[in-house]
């Protein structure tokens, strides 16, 4: 395995989800409740040893705060914009903890990469009525998303829309190894891949 998909919750929630493949099967563990969940993925990854983690969570801040020079916003990045996001600066305590644990998966040999599964359930035609709000839509939005992983199919259908977003930043991986994501933003003040 190669890669796996995150999508980042709350830290103590029960909310974060990972998708990673076993083969063609897809595979989904959540978070528990009441437990550290950024520990929670460092020992999975410490078991998988995925190459990269696509993560839906901000692992930068705006330019301005590290290369004054050519920004001048201090809410937004270019990318944030681009996919109309939440700023990283709103997110404070999410952001601050997805750029910890980045950091921490580097010793692990794993890179960690920003995803953003809203976006790419605009690129893929979920219903945005529906999506992430309509729980009677979940099956219907694993299928759209499974269309287009061609090599993949779920081991267990998700049963929440956590489960969803994890297999978009799943889907979102898939598409960058094949290279066919769309990807915003720029190097320096940080990329969301979709």
């Amino acid at each position: 395995m190669n890669w796996a998909g995150v999508d980042y919750g709350s830290k103590m929630a029960g909310t974060t989800v990972i998708a990673w493949a076993e083969g063609r099967a897809i595979r989904l563990a959540q978070s528990a409740a009441k437990k550290d969940a950024d520990k929670w993925v460092k020992s999975w990854v410490e078991a998988h040893r995925p190459a990269v983690l696509y993560l839906d969570a901000p692992l930068s801040l705006p330019g301005v705060y590290h290369a004054p020079g050519g920004y001048e916003d201090f809410f937004y990045r270019a990318a944030d914009k681009e996919v109309q996001a939440m700023s990283p600066m709103f997110l404070g305590g999410l952001t601050a903890r997805a750029m910890r644990l980045s950091q921490e998966l580097k010793a692990l040999q794993c890179t960690t990469l920003e995803v953003y599964p809203g976006q790419l359930s605009k690129i893929l035609g979920l219903d945005r009525k529906r999506y992430k709000k309509d729980k009677a839509y979940l099956q219907e939005a694993t299928e759209m998303v499974l269309a287009h992983l061609p090599d993949y199919q779920m081991a267990t259908p998700p049963t929440n829309w956590h489960q969803v977003d994890a297999l978009l930043a799943f889907c979102s991986g898939y598409r960058h190894q094949q290279g066919l994501a769309a990807i915003y933003g720029g190097i320096e003040e940080g990329q969301i891949i979709a």
